[in-house]
């Protein structure tokens, strides 16, 4: 007997493998294992997975796992022969590469800047330096002022 995610349904060979899945997958940004696990777990950062097990298999359904049972094609115990399938299918649910507002806008602010650093750089790589100019007129009208002055 195996496990459901409570919140993906996804079949987990038992509980340690349960919470290894939504710990992972709440830790990856999926906020939707992440909100599960802060309400049923609140300290489940802190748990080992034999501990986040304990507690989170009081909240998931148990299932028939015949995908786990007598595994071949040299896998672990426990886990079924399309591990990497599988993990490249949840990369494609939905929740996955999603940004919040503020997350896009943070990104598009990094964006602009950069583009202004390079633009900035390619100007002082051709001699168009900004503050420089500036700063060597500021100090040769300083030097004519002190030899007017002398």
């Amino acid at each position: 007997m195996g496990y459901a995610c409570p919140v993906c349904d996804v079949e987990q060979a038992d509980a340690e493998h349960l919470a290894n899945h939504l710990a992972v997958t709440a830790s990856l940004g999926r906020r939707d294992h992440l909100e599960w696990l802060e309400e049923h777990a609140p300290e489940w950062s802190d748990c080992s997975p034999t501990e986040l097990g304990e507690i989170v298999a009081e909240h998931a359904p148990e299932i028939e796992t015949p995908a786990f049972e007598g595994a071949s094609h040299d896998t672990e115990p426990g886990r079924p022969p399309g591990f990497e399938a599988g993990l490249a299918e949840q990369s494609r649910r939905s929740g996955r590469g999603e940004l919040t507002e503020e997350a896009a806008g943070v990104l598009e602010e990094a964006r602009e800047l950069t583009r202004r650093m390079e633009v900035g750089g390619d100007a002082d790589e051709h001699g168009g330096g900004g503050s420089d100019a500036g700063e060597s007129g500021d100090r040769d009208q300083s030097s004519d002022d002190a030899d007017g002055s002398a």
